[in-house]
């Protein structure tokens, strides 16, 4: 009887130690290594402003966690007058705005980077650049964008309000 005891508590005492597999994490335990474009996320989709000069439309497309693209457009009378890509893209944790548009700067991309993000506001500036040099997001309600440009135009300070509303 002292034997049979002793060997269960044995087998016990070896089946207690013995250290249970641990369950691999989910996708949602993993880190979120681009934190500051999860806060941009409300950039994704399409915006508009129809006024009596024209439509002013911007996109926006998530690529993956790190890449945003967008185009925005300005069409008078059936005609697109501007055009722009651009690329939100976060790279070792600093977003930059990375713009192209065809008729400016030899076609050459300008890149804005981003000076501080909020859940509601991402601000990106290139102080080397003449207009705009500095370039405010804003997101003014579930279905309002609100874009805005600053720095020196013709050598004095200007800047431009772009107000868009959630296409639906």
């Amino acid at each position: 009887m002292k034997n049979t005891i002793f060997l269960a508590l044995t087998a016990l005492l070896i089946v207690s130690c013995k250290e249970t597999p641990k369950e691999a994490p989910s996708v949602t335990d993993a880190p979120n290594t681009h934190p500051n474009m999860a806060k941009a996320e409300w950039f994704i989709g399409d915006w508009e402003n129809k006024s009596p000069e024209g439509d002013l439309v911007e996109n926006w497309k998530k690529v993956n966690d790190s890449l945003f693209i967008g185009e925005s457009y300005f069409i008078v009378k059936n005609d697109t007058v501007f055009a722009e890509k651009v690329a939100l893209a976060d790279l070792y944790g600093k977003m930059s705005y990375n713009v192209t548009v065809p008729s400016q700067n030899n076609g050459e991309t300008v890149s804005f980077e981003m000076t501080s993000v909020t859940d509601k506001e991402v601000v990106f500036e290139n102080l080397q650049h003449d207009y705009p040099s500095k370039i405010v997001y804003t997101h003014a309600g579930v279905d309002s964008l609100v874009a805005v440009i600053s720095g020196n135009k013709n050598g004095k300070p200007a800047n431009e309000v772009f107000k868009m509303k959630r296409k639906q």
